[in-house]
């Protein structure tokens, strides 16, 4: 209750009809007790200028008895003290007191006033009456000559207590406009407070998940138009609760529904959500565990690990109970957690090399013969004239076209099955390249064709340098194949860490749709021309596995008709 908006209020009210009593009654009392004095003094002054009249002459005349008589004589009529004083100070009649006995009252502030401006006027203690007292004192001339001082002086007793009655008064009449303020206050905050109270009630309840709760405040002003929202936002988020527990059930028999093993791990490494196929392929429940109880694989939780340092995705392929998964922990980007999917790739991959071991078995196969045809067809060219001799012709290149098309699907089942040589040797690029260069001279400047090397360095690499030859080989060959005029050039730069080698020609270009798939096995832009030119269609698909094996990357820039630039980086060796 002390903190509430009902206290609050009233005390606010409290204080400033208060504050506004308070200081209306000290200002009224002020202005009253000034007004009432200035009234006095103003009175004072217009007795003592006739009274001046009759005093004068007993001055002059030094009949100071007679003077002291007609002063204690109008003093008990007017009730006011009167003193005459001397220019010298000396008292020389006085209504209350014998002026005899007085002291000399040459430094009283009036007299002084008086004597120097022609009126004088305080309010101070006067030691001889032991009284707080009001003076008015002016100078009596004679020929334009001060002969005296007319003093004229009332006990402010009589004015303390007017103003005490008053105040009195004042203070009885600002308790009962107080005391009706406050009755109106009260009512005032609590017709303010009592709804705040039910709406905090309402959202109490509409926080506890009670969405029946309503506020039933019927008013017509704001509070009622807060209440009549409140009502409608607490049937919306009824509505929205709703929908969202229908979307979690949704979500959870999705979850539930996948093949795939899925699992949400929390900051502090606890599986905060499971579903049923991850806790089958790990073989129990694993939802609030350590998500290193459950992973019992050192490779699968380096992987959880490494995407937690790094927040950053990461996907790798492991062995659990015998089966292969594609695991990939990818970080939510609004919390700290990760979500971690296991793909069974068990039967896939079982397929792939089923395939992978049939185009092995199948080239094979194909080699022996092929050769032997090819052997067959360019025995018969040199004994066959005429038309039959261009039919051998036509012959001798498809069968060229498939053996190297046989011979491009070996390296490349090896380069995936073997992968790197365990011992790779220090490449000098420079003259890696020079080398792989002058295999192609002739060849350009058979076509007509400028083939330039430029190395702004010749960084060293770790890599086999079979494989790498077979990169630049089918670079610098696809360039001149499809450059008919202009120049082919290959720049050697080191850039970040990696050497980067730039294959660019002024060739026919590759539309921008067919950049992504040109990587892909068998993909080719031009069939047609691939076919004349003798293209297999799976030069870019080995040189792209070879450059990954060695860590590095490939990157192709190229617009149609003016030519390709494929951008190759290796990690230099550090």
């Amino acid at each position: 209750m002390k903190g509430s908006i009902f206290v609050k209020i009233f005390t606010s009210f409290l204080f400033v009809i208060l504050l506004i009593s308070t200081s209306i009654a000290s200002f009224a009392v002020k202005r009253i007790k000034s007004h009432y004095i200035d009234t006095l003094s103003s009175d004072l002054k217009k007795i003592s200028y006739p009274l001046s009249l009759s005093i004068k002459p007993l001055i002059e005349q030094r009949r100071f008895s007679e003077l002291d008589s007609l002063v204690k004589s109008i003093g008990r009529e007017t009730n006011i003290r009167i003193t005459v004083i001397a220019t010298d100070g000396t008292v020389l009649a006085d209504s209350k007191k014998d002026p005899s006995l007085m002291e000399n009252h040459g430094t009283r502030p009036e007299v002084i006033q008086a004597l120097s401006k022609g009126y004088g006027e305080t309010i101070r203690y006067s030691t001889t009456m032991q009284k707080k007292m009001l003076y008015v004192a002016i100078p009596l001339k004679t020929n334009g000559k001060i002969i005296g001082i007319l003093r004229l002086s009332l006990f402010l007793s009589d004015i303390e207590h007017l103003l005490s009655n008053l105040s009195r008064d004042m203070i009885c009449m600002i308790l009962i406009i107080t005391a009706l303020s406050l009755l109106g206050a009260y009512f005032l905050a609590k017709g303010f407070s009592d709804p705040i109270r039910e709406l905090v009630s309402v959202s109490n309840r509409l926080a506890l998940g009670d969405f029946s709760a309503k506020a039933s405040i019927q008013r017509k002003d704001e509070l009622g138009k807060l209440a009549s929202s409140f009502n409608e936002m607490g049937e919306r988020i009824k509505k929205l609760f709703e929908r969202v527990r229908l979307k979690q059930e949704e979500l959870i028999a999705i979850l539930s529904s996948l093949s795939e093993g899925l699992i949400v791990i929390d900051g502090n490494g606890r599986i905060e959500l499971s579903n049923r196929s991850f806790d089958k392929i790990v073989g129990d429940s694993s939802q609030g565990r350590f998500y290193r109880e459950v992973l019992r694989d050192s490779g699968l939780i380096k992987c959880v690990e490494k995407a937690v340092n790094e927040k950053r995705t990461v996907t790798k392929e492991v062995e659990l109970n015998d089966k292969l998964f594609l695991i990939s922990i990818t970080p939510m980007v609004s919390e700290n957690k990760f979500i971690v999917v296991l793909h069974d790739i068990t039967e896939f991959k079982a397929i792939e090399k089923i395939k992978k071991d049939f185009v092995i078995n199948a080239s094979h196969e194909l080699r022996t013969p092929l050769t032997a045809i090819k052997g067959y067809v360019e025995t018969l060219e040199d004994e066959v004239q005429g038309e039959a001799k261009t039919y051998l012709k036509i012959i001798r290149k498809h069968t060229e076209r498939i053996i190297n098309i046989v011979k491009d699907l070996l390296t490349l089942a090896e380069i995936e099955e073997k992968g790197l040589d365990t011992s790779l040797k220090d490449i000098y690029l420079k003259g890696f390249l020079e080398n792989v260069v002058k295999i192609f001279r002739p060849r350009a400047e058979e076509k007509g064709l400028e083939l330039k090397f430029t190395a702004q360095c010749n960084p060293v690499i770790k890599g086999d340098p079979f494989k790498l030859e077979q990169v630049f080989v089918n670079l610098i060959d696809n360039a001149i194949k499809y450059t008919e005029k202009g120049e082919v050039s290959i720049l050697l730069r080191e850039e970040n860490g990696y050497a980067v080698v730039e294959v660019i020609d002024t060739g026919i270009g590759i539309p921008k749709e067919y950049i992504p798939r040109i990587f892909e096995r068998f993909y080719v832009v031009d069939k047609s021309r691939s076919r004349k030119l003798g293209g297999t269609g799976l030069g870019l698909s080995i040189v792209k596995h070879v450059v990954l094996l060695h860590g590095g990357k490939i990157e192709v820039e190229s617009e149609p008709g003016k030519g390709s630039k494929f951008i190759v980086r290796l990690p230099v060796n550090s």
